[in-house]
């Protein structure tokens, strides 16, 4: 098997993930990275072994090695990268949200079509065990059709006025946050669960802290900041901390969920139940290691992630023995597993079915997003006919 060659951009906690989870593959090869200055850069290069720093994204992009480029810069900058990546010939493996606005992603899921370079979104949690074990008895009938769709993405990392991140500042995270951030998240998932798509919501968001102390010397994501009240600046907040959204299904089901990056003792609370018409499934990303299975005329089950017991679709997911836990760094893998593979069989991306998340999710998750946006403004249901993911 010949050996990929990939470059990471942005050396943050994501950017980290990435490394980590392409080196676990084995015939992935991560030759470069690149930060927000060569300083930077050199200083994660040294700390991950990896052979080639950049203070310029550019520069890594150009470099004749790199075959795949992961994006995990900021939202503003996804766009610039994942274009000049797809001009360049090369894969291109991005975070989300895609783009800041569903014009961006439209006009880079052209460009990549246009080009044939393999691209996928970081849409993660689809790769647990379990999350494939819920989509295969889902599309299996086992449930009957669905109905409901229901639950939740709870974080508390920015509770505090003093909690700050680039992703409040819309220039850079852009106007959405909570709902780009994780609700994009959380609406990929019940998509992709159900196999239903969003056709319209009904939305409330709210920025519980209009005003925010920025620390004078910056945080990594998630982390403490724990500086005197003369090392903050005090700033306007504009992107929302919350939101309730109502959802309609095409087929019509029907569902909700609430986001929040303010509730205090959730950490990475994501959720999701599927209510069919013959039985129920819920899934918690805090506890990713057993799927709750509810009955009307029998008691209900707690099924375990083991091989043994999954379904044949969700089983190569599994890669540890029953009791053997897997989460968070697992399911990225399990996606550059799919996008790898894919690049080694010399897969088409305008013709070969992708077994991971494409530019096309990611442009739909925009389009719910600002769907979500114009509907908590106007204060009316917003549908999303009128405009085609495809």
């Amino acid at each position: 098997m010949t050996t990929i060659k990939a470059g990471v951009i942005g050396a943050g906690f994501i950017g980290v993930a990435h490394v980590e989870a392409l080196r676990r593959l084995g015939s992935v090869e991560v030759v470069a990275v690149a930060g927000s200055s060569l300083a930077s850069a050199q200083r994660k290069a040294q700390e991950l072994h990896v052979p080639q720093a950049y203070g310029d994204w550019r520069q890594l992009v150009a470099d004749p090695d790199v075959q795949v480029v992961h994006n995990c810069t900021p939202n503003y900058l996804h766009r610039q990268v994942n274009l000049a990546t797809i001009a360049a010939g090369k894969h291109v493996v991005a975070e989300k949200p895609l783009g800041v606005s569903s014009q961006e992603t439209a006009e880079m899921l052209q460009a990549a079509r246009q080009a044939g370079v393999v691209h996928a979104v970081n849409f993660n949690y689809r790769m647990y065990p379990l999350v494939q074990e819920a989509r295969a008895r889902l599309a299996a009938g086992d449930l009957g059709p669905v109905r409901l769709v229901h639950g939740n993405y709870l974080q508390d990392w920015l509770l505090l006025d003093t909690d700050y991140n680039w992703r409040i500042d819309p220039a850079v995270g852009g106007p959405s946050r909570a709902m780009a951030d994780i609700g994009s998240h959380w609406c990929d998932l019940a998509q992709f669960v159900s196999g239903l798509l969003i056709s319209e919501v009904c939305a409330d968001i709210t920025t519980f802290l209009p005003r925010r102390r920025r620390p004078r010397r910056a945080a990594e994501t998630f982390a403490g900041v724990g500086q005197r009240p003369a090392d903050f600046d005090e700033l306007p907040i504009a992107s929302e901390d919350y939101g309730s959204i109502l959802l309609g299904f095409q087929g019509g089901a029907r569902g909700a969920c609430v986001i929040s990056q303010v509730s205090a003792g959730h950490k990475n609370h994501l959720t999701l139940e599927v209510d069919g018409a013959t039985g129920s499934l819920a899934w918690n990303q805090e506890e990713p290691n057993t799927l709750w299975l509810g009955h009307r005329g029998a008691p209900n089950q707690v099924l375990p992630k083991d091989p043994a017991l999954l379904h044949p679709q969700a089983k190569p997911y599994a890669h540890y023995p029953g009791g053997h836990g897997e989460a968070y760094p697992d399911g990225i893998a399990n996606l550059f597993r799919n996008v790898y593979r894919f690049i080694q069989a010399g897969g088409d991306p305008r013709h070969d079915a992708a077994d991971f998340p494409t530019f096309v999710d990611g442009h739909r998750a925009a389009l719910v997003v600002e769907a979500i946006m114009r509907s908590a403004q106007e204060r009316r249901w917003v549908g999303l006919g009128e405009k085609d993911a495809d």
